[in-house]
Parts: structure tokens; C-alpha cells; sequence
């Protein structure tokens, strides 16, 4: 007997407000406009707030909800044949009520299983792995979805004149979106099977290549950063990473890097997805990539690269998708085959 397989059938993505350049962002945070070109090399990103007057304008819950709706439109199926949600992010809107559970109201779904899982970059292919799991073990049908505020840690007018590096970097690399797919026990829509999800922690006795602190009443006047990042670390070892995500997939697919047609490199920057896509030297293989116009916006990008990827993608195609979680070291990727 065959076993049961898990069918992506459509994507949906949702990029809060108009895209904002190198010059508005420079010129917003005080910074130098050719260290965020040269050293992260992403042209844009899009914000939930607005980057004048720090107003919120969109939730995690509007974004993913946004995200959701498109694909289950996309999918060509009534919101009643979802069987259940997951969401990944790293960013939800409250500690309680889980933000799942506002999308699937936004929705207007109620009666089914909601699922959160607290997680960085490897949080929507996490979000997969649970997915396929339900689909092929229960038949239903899921909607899967990944998305990050990362700017509601970031106060956009503070003065970064003495901020450290460390912390500096987030400001211009991080942005905020949504993504969503719908999976399905048979293949419709995009017809696009799941072949595998890889979702692995390496992180003992390694020190965090991320911290994005929770304040409390307790310390919510603290001194803290709110985010700390050690980019060097990070440069290090993710295309090391990366580079041992893709071989592990292959040979766990047992399919050869020539049968290969696209790769969905991790998404941390302009600069460093170059240097990525670069170190996994698979020349052949077409790069699907857009974190250089989005930002990095988390759990979104997978979503975003996959429904760049679906505009392409024709019968027999096969592609990977690489995703780091540096927080604590995630290896995390999954294969796709259009059928």
C-alpha cells in the first residue's frame, strides 16, 4: 500500500503597507544608508506600524488572517472543509489568547483544532511538519500558516546614534508579512506534494545566535536590548548549515542534485543569501529567493518563496527548501514535487 502523502494546493501572502527603501529607513533611524546597502544588502521591507509615527496598523492576526484567506480562495475551496490550523511564529500578538486562534475567528472558523508553535525561522516549516503529520494520519484538510511582527520590538524612533551593533542590525534587517498554505490529503490546486520535512534542534551546548526578550511588569523598564543578535556567529554557521540541510534532503529523497530544479536558499538578508545560494555551489539549480524586496520577515518567507517558486514550478519539477533557525540552532527544509 502507497502511503498517504500531504499536497500543498495553493498560497497565500499577505505584506503590510507599501514597501519602505534604504533612503526612508536611513533617514528615519538616523543611520548611514550605504552600511544597510553594502551590509545587508536588502532594498526594502514592509512595517505594521507606521515608520513615522510608531502607530500599529496591522496585527499578526490581521496579516495571517489576510494570508489565510487568499489561500484557501487560491485553493478554490469552501472554509468550511478546513479540518484544522497551525501557526508558526516567533512574534505572536499576545502571550494569551494564542494568535491562532484570533486568525481563525478573522476567518471565521470555529469547531476545529488550533495548534501555535513558539518558534523563529524554522517555525513555519515546523508549522509543516505538524501539518503533514494531520493530513496523512487524519485525511482532513489544514491550513498552515507562518508570519512575524518583528517591528513591534523595535521602537522606529529611537535615536540609534550609540546603539550597539548588536542590536543596530535588527532595525534594518527585519520586516513584517504572513504567509499561508492549504494542505490536503489529495492533490488539487498547485498539485504539489510534500516529500519531506526536515526539522532537527543542533543546538546543545551552543550558545544563541538570537535573543528576543519577553518583558514583563517586572522588568519591562529594564535596560535589556530587545533583541540581541550575533551576526558574526550567524555568518559563520549558517551556509555551513545550509550546505548540510540540502545533502541530508537529497539523501534522505535518494534523488541527485541534477534532479534538482530549484532551491529555496535561507532568507536572512540580500547580502547573505548571495553568499548562501553561493556556498551550496549548485549552479544548475534555479534560486528562489525575495528577501532583498521583503525584509526578513520570519515565518513569512517560505510562503513567500514557495508562492514565487508555484508561478514557475511545471510537472515533474523538483525543488528544497533551506531554513535556519539561529535562536538555537534549527535545522529545518522541505522537498517538493509538482505531479
Amino acid at each position: 500500500m502507497t502511503a498517504p502523502e500531504a499536497y500543498i494546493a495553493s498560497i497565500g501572502t499577505s505584506l503590510p503597507g507599501e514597501p519602505v527603501d534604504n533612503e526612508q529607513l536611513a533617514k528615519a533611524l538616523g543611520v548611514n544608508q550605504e552600511w544597510v546597502e553594502v551590509f545587508i544588502g536588502t532594498r526594502t521591507r514592509h512595517f505594521a506600524r507606521d515608520i513615522g509615527t510608531n502607530e500599529v496598523r496591522w496585527s499578526l492576526a490581521d496579516l495571517c488572517a489576510q494570508a489565510g484567506e487568499k489561500a484557501i480562495a487560491n485553493a478554490g475551496i469552501d472554509p468550511a472543509q478546513i479540518d484544522f490550523i497551525v501557526l508558526g511564529t516567533a512574534t505572536p500578538d499576545t502571550l494569551m489568547p494564542a494568535t491562532v486562534n484570533h486568525v481563525a475567528d478573522q476567518l471565521g472558523l470555529d469547531q476545529l483544532p488550533t495548534y501555535q508553535l513558539q518558534s523563529g525561522c524554522a517555525g513555519a516549516v515546523q508549522a509543516f511538519d505538524l501539518a503533514r503529520t494531520l493530513v496523512t494520519s487524519t485525511g482532513g484538510t489544514g491550513l498552515v500558516i507562518g508570519g512575524d511582527v518583528c517591528s513591534k520590538h523595535l521602537d522606529l524612533r529611537r535615536d540609534l546614534t550609540d546603539a550597539a551593533p548588536s542590536e543596530l542590525v535588527n532595525f534594518v534587517l527585519f520586516g513584517d508579512g504572513a504567509g499561508a498554505a492549504v494542505l490536503t490529503p489529495e492533490p488539487i490546486g498547485q498539485r504539489v506534494a510534500l516529500r519531506r520535512v526536515l526539522n532537527r534542534l543542533t543546538g546543545l551546548g551552543r550558545a544563541p545566535g538570537q535573543v528576543i526578550e519577553w518583558f514583563g511588569v517586572a522588568d519591562r523598564d529594564s535596560d535589556k536590548q530587545a533583541i540581541k543578535e550575533d551576526y558574526k556567529a550567524i555568518e559563520e554557521a549558517v551556509p555551513v548549515m545550509a550546505v548540510e540541510i540540502l545533502w541530508e534532503l537529497l539523501g534522505e529523497l535518494d534523488w541527485s542534485v541534477e534532479e534538482l530544479d530549484y532551491i529555496l536558499p535561507p532568507q536572512l538578508s540580500g547580502r547573505m543569501t548571495s553568499l548562501i545560494y553561493d556556498r551550496l555551489d549548485v549552479p544548475g539549480v534555479r534560486e528562489i529567493s525575495c528577501v532583498a524586496d521583503t525584509g526578513n520577515n520570519g515565518n513569512a518567507l517560505p510562503f513567500l518563496q514557495t508562492e514565487r517558486l508555484l508561478a514557475e514550478m511545471t510537472t515533474g519539477q523538483k525543488a528544497l527548501a533551506v531554513a535556519i533557525e539561529s535562536s538555537k540552532w534549527i535545522k529545518a527544509g522541505f522537498a517538493l514535487e509538482k505531479i
